[in-house]
């Protein structure tokens, strides 16, 4: 645990204790002094894993491209922080992450891990897989991809299309890709990641895990023991992956990203990000964490969580306020609980992940790319007199869908 007199990290099970009685703003007050000290350095990656049986050596917080297009001098930056796993798609920004990343990091290759995604249908066949990654190497300017993954995989009929394991086959042997894996953060994670580990697979996964999904955080704000607890079979399935020898990065780690409506608690090295990567990064269940990251300051924020392997005292106080604050507006990743619940077919999970696009990312264009490829969305929303959806956790889906169809349309 590097840095110890900068902080004081405590470990997770006497985290979960004390941060149940403790006080958020004497806390915050604490943390706040104590990683503000003059004189600290300038933040950059403290450590380094090895991601499973790739044997790659990657930093613990890596950089991600979703919304990438045209920034060259901010992955430069993180490079020169310390920042070497650079994660992409072909579909990120219709192609434009990649083309970014390929400009940035020219002369630069070796000193990275680049990843790249494809959906991988069901029927898809090798020959369109190959010109999905000659066009990925193409926009990268590089001749091989680092792990290629088989991409938001939510349905274990994609993974038993043989032409997948055809293709990473082929592509290995022609050294255009070293590593295949699988990324999902769907209602059916755990069954695709079990299919994925017992069939050989992946060498990486991608998954969704944030504190959100963790049932030891929701026991330390209430006392109902029945609370539903989001995919309780993830975190074992993925201690299975990984005594496989198989690496995991998590994702979608900030729990919808909303972070504007806590600057008022936080204080400079005692941030909500920063807490909900130390809930991921001191839970045992991931190798490393990737984000999306926009700006330099968010990548400097980003790293002062790095090098952490136990949580702060703090930190719970921070998770709490963004729960109280944004659960009644945000889904839960993997809980579909919504699915069957509207008889016109509303794709309500969907909806509502394109709304956190446009509200809590920032970004309607996003919002609005994805909403389209819904079809009639929420349409139906607006003309409903009676609305039967429901959610356990209490978000009011009729409220949010037809203003999502309105906006996004």
């Amino acid at each position: 645990m590097p840095h110890r007199d900068r902080s004081r990290p405590i470990g997770r099970r006497q985290f979960l204790r004390r941060s149940a009685a403790a006080g958020l703003g004497a806390s915050l007050a604490a943390l706040t002094r104590a990683l503000a000290a003059p004189g600290a350095e300038a933040q950059e990656v403290r450590r380094r894993v090895t991601l499973g049986r790739t044997g790659l050596r990657v930093p613990d917080i890596g950089f991600g491209s979703s919304r990438l297009s045209g920034e060259e001098a901010l992955v430069r930056h993180a490079l020169e922080r310390g920042i070497t796993y650079f994660d992409s798609a072909e579909s990120y920004s219709d192609g434009a992450s990649e083309e970014t990343l390929g400009r940035a990091l020219a002369g630069r290759r070796e000193r990275v891990v680049l990843t790249s995604k494809v959906e991988c249908g069901a029927r898809h066949s090798k020959a369109q897989l190959m010109q999905a990654l000659e066009g990925s190497l193409r926009r990268l300017r590089t001749d091989w991809i680092d792990i290629y993954f088989n991409h938001a995989v939510n349905d274990v009929a994609r993974l038993q299309n043989p032409e997948w394991r055809e293709f990473a086959e082929l592509a290995r042997k022609q050294g255009k890709i070293r590593f295949t894996g699988m990324s999902g953060h769907g209602g059916r994670l755990v069954e695709c990641v079990d299919y994925c580990v017992e069939n050989d697979l992946a060498d990486v996964l991608l998954v969704a895990h944030n504190f959100g999904q963790d049932p030891a955080f929701y026991q330390k704000l209430t006392r109902n023991l029945d609370f539903v607890a989001l995919q309780p079979g993830l975190p074992k399935a993925l201690a299975r992956a990984r005594a496989r020898g198989i690496g995991v990065v998590a994702m979608k780690t900030l729990r919808g990203a909303r972070l504007n409506d806590l600057r008022a608690y936080e204080g400079d090295g005692a941030t909500f990000a920063q807490a909900a990567f130390r809930w991921v990064l001191s839970g045992g269940h991931a190798d490393a964490l990737v984000v999306t990251m926009k700006s330099p300051e968010q990548v400097d924020e980003y790293l002062g969580a790095s090098g952490w392997r136990d949580p702060h005292e703090a930190d719970l106080g921070l998770l709490r306020r963004y729960e109280e604050r944004n659960a009644a507006t945000q889904c839960r990743y993997g809980c579909r609980a919504c699915a069957d619940s509207c008889p016109r077919g509303v794709p309500i999970a969907d909806v509502l992940r394109t709304r956190m696009y446009d509200r809590d990312y920032g970004d309607p264009e996003l919002a609005r790319r994805e909403y389209a490829r819904l079809g009639t969305g929420a349409e139906a929303c607006l003309s409903c007199a009676e609305p039967s959806c429901a959610c356990p956790f209490g978000v009011g889906i009729a409220a949010l869908t037809g203003p999502t169809h309105r906006r996004l349309a």
